[in-house]
């Protein structure tokens, strides 16, 4: 959401910092009895900062008056809070409240905000104007448009893209549709290539080097979307497939640039724009929109054609009943490709008890088992493990005389399978001996 200052309000000393007030320059409402619209959408947002008063206190000693007169065909307001002792008075047009020095509409719990008047239709605008006065009696005003109905932005989405050569390019069509009940004014992307690598760096996005350039943020704030209408943004954005991994993913984003991301979007700032061309929007016809779309963000997985063999290596012990053996199992990735962590141990021990586990940190000064145990077995998981990478886990056992035990290794789930061509391997006994 867009914020309008009025005063610059920084985390440094009181004399640093001056009375603020802040509210949305503009804020869609849905239509009168319409609960549909976005999923991710940020509430609305007022906060006031009186920096002369105390930032603990709890007195309501200034007040913050919201009004729509002039508008009260568009807009009308709205109060929440408690019903015993209200700290908001008022009616529907105009209501005054008593708040505190630093007061937070996300956190009061009395708070007033707009919603579509009555009869009021998508396309009407109308004008909610703020007043905060400090216990001195000095005022600061703003106010935020606001538009009934509201734009809701949607790209085309792969569930899946399967069977990618190592180290191939995967093209995707960047398609942006609006399915809401107002135009799209100014429109946002974010691009996300996750373990791949961006083939081309568009001129007019910056890509922040926190990401280490698997992220670009384009903005079009030109670019007009009607409702029901579409964009194509060329040329496609191609990405190259990692050479060993068997899995991965990428994200796409889009947003209206005056309502902003959706609430728990994160969006890095700076960067550097691409050396590359320019990404430009082309309007498309509703015919030519077929596919899936998603709202807001699409996440696509990317399954390439290469296979990873996982070997577990057997142990032998060897000891009368009641003695104390330690034993380290160990699993090896062979290659060529990497799967990630969706690979788990399953070991089911020789007769006798497990004294000691493998444990992980949980907190400072804080334990737990690496593994989850039940119905006699242990199942451990594996962290990532590249191509001649190995990982061990170590228990201790009170042997019960001669017997087996085993160790396998199970996939946690088929979209994160080794796709293992080398099965022979995946089993070993544990054995005690005299």
């Amino acid at each position: 959401m867009l914020l309008l200052p009025l005063a610059a309000c920084g985390p440094g000393p009181v004399a640093d910092r001056k009375s603020s007030l802040t509210a949305p320059e503009v804020f869609y409402l849905r239509p009168q009895g319409d609960k549909a619209g976005p999923k991710d959408k940020v509430p609305f947002h007022v906060e006031a900062e009186d920096v002369g008063a105390s930032r603990t206190s709890p007195a309501r000693d200034h007040r913050l008056t919201v009004d729509v007169r002039g508008s009260e065909s568009v807009v009308r307001l709205r109060t929440a809070g408690s019903p015993e002792n209200p700290q908001c008075q008022g009616g529907t047009v105009r209501v005054t409240c008593k708040v505190r020095g630093n007061s937070d509409s996300w956190a009061d719990q009395d708070r007033v905000y707009p919603v579509a008047a009555k009869g009021s239709k998508p396309g009407d605008t109308g004008v909610v104007r703020f007043t905060f006065t400090t216990k001195d009696g000095k005022r600061m005003t703003t106010r935020t448009r606001v538009v009934v109905g509201e734009p809701v932005v949607k790209v085309r989405t792969l569930e899946v893209v399967d069977d990618v050569r190592p180290g191939a390019d995967v093209t995707v069509p960047l398609v942006v549709r609006n399915d809401g009940e107002v135009p799209v004014k100014g429109l946002a992307l974010k691009l996300v290539a996750g373990s791949l690598d961006f083939r081309q760096q568009y001129a007019n996005c910056l890509y922040p080097p926190q990401s280490q350039g698997h992220t670009a943020v384009c903005r079009f704030p030109g670019l007009r979307i009607p409702p029901g209408g579409a964009v194509v943004l060329n040329p496609a954005l191609r990405l190259r497939a990692p050479k060993t991994r068997t899995y991965t993913s990428f994200d796409l984003e889009a947003w209206p640039l005056d309502s902003g991301p959706g609430q728990y979007s994160a969006v890095p700032p700076g960067g550097d724009h691409g050396d590359g061309p320019a990404l430009k929007a082309e309007a498309m016809a509703a015919r030519d929109t077929d596919g899936t779309f998603a709202e807001g963000r699409a996440v696509t997985d990317v399954r390439l054609d290469i296979h990873a063999d996982y070997e577990v290596f057997g142990v032998e012990l060897h000891g009368s009943p009641g003695t104390e053996r330690s034993l380290r199992l160990k699993v090896r990735n062979n290659g060529p490709g990497n799967p990630g962590s969706g690979t788990r141990l399953v070991f089911t021990p020789p007769p006798g008890a497990v004294l000691k586990e493998p444990m992980e940190v949980a907190d400072e000064d804080s334990y737990e088992p690496h593994c989850d145990s039940g119905d006699g077995t242990y199942s451990c998981r594996l962290d990532e493990l590249g191509p001649g990478e190995s990982d061990d886990f170590e228990f201790t056992l009170r042997l019960d005389g001669p017997g087996e035990g085993s160790v396998t290794l199970l996939d946690a789930s088929p979209s994160t399978s080794r796709r293992d061509v080398n099965l022979g391997n995946d089993t070993a006994a544990v054995t005690v001996l005299p």
